[in-house]
């Protein structure tokens, strides 16, 4: 794949384009955990469940936005989650990271990509319930090394510097994260 795999919000204001590099070396997982539900519910999405929410594992420094950016916001569900990023143009998730750029991380909603399929196989299923059980997650280990072989890579290159999510210079996200209420956040977990 020479070129790039467009993305775009549900409206089309928010647009931009992932590296090549990133959809080589991304991982595709689903997600059962209540807060990738709770995070869909809360911006007006169809409630995903009992199915999982797609994403795609990257390193923050292969994306890029080229139309909208103004338009991307950050939420946490509570005050210690990750950072919930989306285009407040439309309300669509867009992305989720952790809260300090210095370890390199996004999981982009795969419902960005018109075309699903240029992002590989499902290699993980993270937090798949279970009656009576602890939830589990199965290619637990793909996903860990995908996530740590970015992230050092990231560090040791310099690139996690490099992000549409944070300020370079001073390391803070480039929009202020809205911590949602506690009754917003229980109206959202059934």
């Amino acid at each position: 794949m020479a070129d790039g795999l467009a993305f775009s919000c549900n409206c089309g204001t928010l647009r931009g384009e992932v590296a090549a590099q990133g959809i080589k070396t991304g991982t595709r997982v689903v997600c059962y955990c209540a807060d990738c539900r709770a995070n869909e519910l809360y911006h007006g999405q169809p409630d995903p469940a009992p199915d999982p929410v797609d994403l795609f594992q990257l390193a923050p420094d292969t994306i890029s936005i080229t139309q909208g950016a103004e338009h991307l916001k950050a939420l946490r569900l509570g005050p210690r989650g990750p950072l919930r990023w989306y285009a407040s143009c439309c309300g669509t998730p867009f992305a989720n990271t952790l809260a300090k750029p210095g370890l390199p991380f996004a999981g982009m909603r795969s419902d960005m990509f018109q075309d699903k399929s240029a992002l590989g196989k499902i290699r993980a299923r993270a937090f798949i319930p279970a009656p009576d059980k602890q939830a589990r997650t199965k290619g637990g280990g793909a996903m860990a090394w995908g996530i740590l072989s970015r992230m050092i890579t990231a560090r040791l290159s310099g690139r996690w510097k490099d992000t549409p999510f944070f300020d370079a210079d001073t390391g803070k996200p480039v929009a202020e994260p809205q911590l949602i209420s506690k009754a917003e956040r229980a109206k959202l977990y059934p």
